[in-house]
């Protein structure tokens, strides 16, 4: 059957139609600026522009993982990632600035040090770009105005810890604090004190120094033979612990917080007899991706209300298996 073609009426209206669909879709204003769709995200249109900002030294292996999961995020939403960190919390604040003068779509930050970053975090809600949190910070997260949280809650995750020694009998623990202030690691110490029955102390030594660490750890062993357990709070600190105690000829065994691949070996040898795993690749990745999602569904994860916790889990010799393979491939 023969058709008429579209009146010229028709066809403008289909038009102004059509063009008022697409000026529609590309305005929305979830966060203060204009946002990518997400059919452009996934079709290569414009990129979202995301930072992630942390307080992680260089050359550690936890913040690699964290790196790792955050970059696999942004793969998959057509981001445009950028990494910066800095261990002086000064140093971190400006790095966050910085985040804001290049009109970034969304920062993501570790609040280690939360008065030093009370500011810059105002000042990105300020300019319309959305703030999350992970890793430290899950007792300051609300009050500075972040949208939310990912990480482990450290003081249950150290009364966790407390609660196992006590059933492996232990009666002495060496808590080994790494980075004096750093509020989450003293919330894990605090979280081993509060829940354990036996005695617990704190050693400050000096994080970005190993050699340093295992001699102080060393030290302190040989100065009271009753310390059973040494307990680190990082992957790398456990190892240096291993040698301290070789090296004073102490009886006392590790466990740490936080896992790589040398330290899934270690549990799998004996060396280190446990190990708590916040899962940092996983951080890094819900960090960006519900960034992501905020700036194109206005989604918030946890409803703003309550932390995504990502952690703690142990790892030990029992079930150490489940986790080597993805630890050799560098993803925990």
């Amino acid at each position: 059957m023969k058709t008429s073609p579209p009146s010229p009426a028709f066809t403008r209206v289909a038009a102004l139609t059509a063009a008022t669909c697409l000026l529609l879709a590309g305005c929305s204003a979830v966060g203060g600026t204009d946002d990518t769709s997400e059919a452009a995200a996934a079709s290569g249109g414009p990129r979202l522009k995301i930072s992630l900002v942390t307080h992680g030294g260089e050359g550690d292996a936890f913040w690699e993982l964290v790196q790792k999961g955050a970059q696999a995020a942004a793969a998959k939403d057509n981001i445009d990632l950028t990494y910066a960190n800095d261990s002086d919390p000064a140093g971190q604040a400006e790095l966050m600035r910085d985040a804001i003068r290049q009109k970034a779509d969304g920062i993501a930050v570790t609040l280690a040090k939360p008065s030093a970053m009370t500011s810059p975090v105002r000042e990105a809600r300020a300019a319309g770009i959305p703030v999350v949190g992970l890793n430290s910070g899950i007792d300051e997260w609300q009050s500075a105005g972040l949208l939310g949280y990912f990480g482990q809650d450290e003081s249950v995750a150290g009364r966790a810890v407390g609660d196992k020694l006590d059933d492996l009998k232990v009666k002495h623990a060496l808590c080994v604090i790494h980075e004096r202030g750093n509020v989450a690691l003293e919330a894990r110490c605090a979280g081993v004190k509060k829940a354990f029955g036996g005695e617990t102390e704190n050693l400050y030594v000096d994080g970005t120094d190993m050699d340093a660490v295992t001699e102080t750890v060393a030290s302190r062993l040989t100065q009271d033979p009753s310390i059973d357990e040494v307990v680190t709070l990082g992957a790398q600190f456990a190892l240096a612990a291993v040698k301290s105690a070789e090296e004073a000829h102490s009886k006392a065994h590790v466990a740490t917080f936080d896992i790589n691949k040398d330290l899934v070996e270690a549990v799998q040898g004996g060396d280190v007899q446990f190990a708590v795993d916040q899962q940092p690749y996983l951080q890094g990745y819900l960090a960006v991706d519900s960034l992501w999602l905020y700036r194109t569904n206005g989604n918030t994860l946890g409803g703003g209300e309550a932390p995504v916790l990502t952690g703690p889990a142990f790892v030990t010799k029992a079930n150490v298996a489940a986790v080597a393979k993805f630890a050799a491939n560098g993803t925990r």
